[in-house]
């Protein structure tokens, strides 16, 4: 035991030494590049133009199938959605097969199948390899496009395009497409509610006649298969697949703006802008440039050490992390800068992009920048080869992009050949901080009117649209006269002045449960309550009074604290715009715009520290929408009459603490009713 601790002692005081010998201020000398032994493919075709890769690798006993077919990107236009759904179309079901069999069958063997609308993939373990392509063929030459499989997939997807509509990350990718590419565009087009609702399974069929081809696809098969199986595999299954011609599109290939464009997205109810800076250029996948532009897009964006993490970051703190990439195309390449950062930063932040993109551009970068994202990108390479789909998409790539056929064995080598002066020569053939699209999804009142400084300010729609903001010329509108108007078409203030008391039951339905909402108002009490319930049990309740807001959930409860509170202070109201007088309320008429194509009278209501917006129908003077920073966005679908009062019948509510958009429909309403006291606990 005795020797073993002087071993130890000795072996420790060894280490210490030689750590004690390395200068840890220094990064140690970069080593040579690593060779990449990727197996060159075997090729060959079936006489129906299928072309096939086979990478054998037989270190375990799985194969794998990857299928894509290289067709131009098409236009949707009213059927926009349908390429996002063919995949799950395709695996929906076959001829022989229902999707619960085909599915079970798959799981059988432990295999994977999948699709896309340009793509097919299969893996199993070699002895299931007969099983696997003959499931994997069936779903390829067989689909049954189930109307019951479309319906349940339109019913998902409408319901995500809704919670979409309320997640700024989603609204800055739609808008920033629509800008810069044009709705009329394959990459610019979106898909909304009607789109999707215009699917039918004719589309598919038509989809899949025109484009699931064999002349235009091309199959790597990576694993434990020799190119003899392969040969003998491919043409049982993929030999009868019947070649045809397969329509072309060609598209403009987008432009920059001349000089910089600002596309701002109102979204009242957000505390942090999401900006997006960037602009489309040309540089193929296949330009020589293209390594060294990946070096370029790793240092300005790439992870923490990239410049703009440390500069918005770390340096300034106005966001958790801010990124950036360089993505070559066919069509059309892009490069994209993003952040979420604080409202009252947002003009400060924008700055900071446009800063480091004219940095990058002067040939700043240093050699430890240069290195340091060499090994990075070193590094997420060779995690990729652990993934077999990674050599099946180089062996399609090396084709589909005409790359040169020693492209990724040779890449690391490549990329450690980059030089200091190289990269930033590059840099500045590639980066630059003019002619960009800023495009920003926030509380546009907080920083509009910092804007212009950066660009020509346009307003869009969460839909892709630019606003139509119209300015009132009868100078006879007036917030107040709109308000007026309102509560004249809801039953006119006599009527609701004599409403003291009320309840309403709503019910909206959350991941298939039923949420029951029960509201009671006694105005001559100054009490409101508000519960949540789930059957029996009640998720929440919040009891508010004049002095204070207190919210139960889960027994335990909580005095809301005043700019929390502020939101449900107007629960004291049935009609609170009867008493925005009174109460001091201020108004201001701010134009017209749009809520679902309906003109709209826009008035920000302020009402002590909360602000919101108030959207009143030209036509009917109904409340159509309300924006707060406090309570997010409700919109009104409809409305019912209860004794000659009319109320709304559906709403959509939308804000930060649900995941997705709740669609409430009112049940039953009960007005000047005599409420007792325990109701109003």
């Amino acid at each position: 035991m005795k020797k073993i601790s002087i071993y130890l002692l000795t072996f420790i005081g060894t280490c210490t030494v030689a750590l004690a010998q390395v200068d840890r201020s220094q990064y140690p000398e970069p080593g040579p590049a690593p060779q990449i032994n990727i197996g060159d493919p075997a090729t060959f075709t079936l006489d129906n133009g299928l072309k096939v890769f086979v990478v054998e690798n037989h270190k375990l006993p799985r194969v794998t199938y990857s299928l894509v077919l290289d067709r131009d990107p098409i236009l949707e236009g009213d059927k926009a959605g349908l390429t996002s759904l063919v995949g799950d179309m395709l695996m929906g079901g076959t001829a022989t097969r229902s999707k619960d069999e085909l599915d079970e069958a798959i799981d059988r063997i432990g295999a994977y199948i999948g699709a896309s609308s340009t793509s097919a993939n299969a893996s199993s373990l070699k002895k299931y390899n007969d099983q696997l392509l003959e499931l994997f063929a069936d779903v390829l030459f067989h689909p049954a496009f189930p109307q019951t499989e479309l319906d349940k997939l339109k019913k998902q997807t409408i319901s995500s395009l809704a919670a979409d509509k309320d997640d700024p990350n989603s609204i800055i990718g739609v808008v920033r497409n629509a800008a810069m590419y044009g709705k009329d565009h394959p990459y610019g087009e979106i898909e909304t509610e009607k789109t999707v609702e215009n699917l039918h399974v004719d589309d598919f069929k038509h989809y899949y006649t025109t484009y699931f081809k064999p002349n235009i696809a091309y199959l790597a098969i990576v694993g434990d298969i020799t190119v003899a199986e392969a040969k003998q595999l491919v043409n049982k299954h993929f030999s009868g697949w019947q070649k045809g011609d397969v329509p072309k599109h060609e598209w403009p290939s987008p432009t920059a703006p001349k000089g910089n464009k600002v596309v701002l997205v109102n979204r009242p109810a957000s505390a942090q802008s999401v900006i997006s800076v960037g602009y489309p250029f040309d540089l193929k996948p296949n330009n020589p440039d293209v390594i060294a532009v990946n070096v370029v897009a790793e240092i300005l964006g790439g992870g923490a050490s990239s410049r703009l993490f440390q500069n918005l970051r770390e340096d300034k703190g106005y966001t958790y992390g801010a990124y950036g990439s360089i993505n070559p195309g066919k069509l059309v390449a892009t490069l994209s800068t993003n952040a979420s950062v604080r409202n009252a930063v947002t003009d400060s932040a924008t700055q900071e992009f446009i800063h480091e993109l004219n940095r990058m551009a002067e040939k700043t970068i240093t050699q430890g920048e240069l290195d340091l994202a060499k090994a990075s990108l070193a590094g997420s390479f060779g995690r990729s080869l652990e993934q077999p789909s990674t050599i099946a998409n180089f062996a399609i790539n090396t084709e589909l992009q005409q790359l040169p056929k020693d492209y990724y064995k040779n890449y690391l080598k490549n990329m450690d050949g980059i030089t200091l002066d190289q990269i930033n020569e590059i840099a500045a053939n590639y980066v630059r901080g003019h002619d960009l699209q800023v495009t920003i999804v926030g509380k546009t009142d907080d920083f509009a009117d910092k804007m212009g400084t950066f660009g020509t300010v346009q307003f869009y729609t969460v839909t892709g649209d630019p606003e139509v903001k119209m300015d009132i010329t009868d100078a006879s509108v007036t917030a107040e006269g709109v308000i007026e108007k309102y509560l004249d078409a809801i039953g006119g203030r006599e009527k609701l002045v004599a409403v003291k008391t009320m309840k309403a039951v709503s019910e909206a339905e959350i991941q298939g449960m039923t949420i029951v909402i029960e509201q009671v108002v006694d105005q001559g009490k100054g009490i409101a309550v508000q519960s949540t319930r789930m059957g029996d049990m009640v998720l929440s309740k919040v009891l508010v009074t004049k002095d204070k807001v207190t919210a139960t959930a889960q027994g335990q409860s909580q005095e809301l604290p005043a700019e929390a509170a502020a939101a449900y202070q107007a629960l004291l109201y049935i009609f609170p715009e009867l008493t925005y007088q009174e109460r001091g309320v201020k108004l201001a008429l701010d134009g017209i715009g749009k809520v679902n194509e309906e003109d709209a009278y826009k008035v920000k209501v302020t009402d002590g520290s909360n602000t919101s917006t108030e959207y009143f129908s030209v036509a009917t003077g109904l409340k159509l929408k309300t924006e707060s920073t406090l309570s997010g966005e409700t919109t009104i679908n409809g409305y019912a009459t209860y004794e000659r009062i009319q109320l709304p019948e559906t709403v959509t509510i939308a804000n930060q603490m649900m995941p997705v958009p709740l669609k409430a429909v009112t049940k039953e309403v009960v007005i000047n009713v005599e409420i007792s006291d325990e109701e109003l606990k």
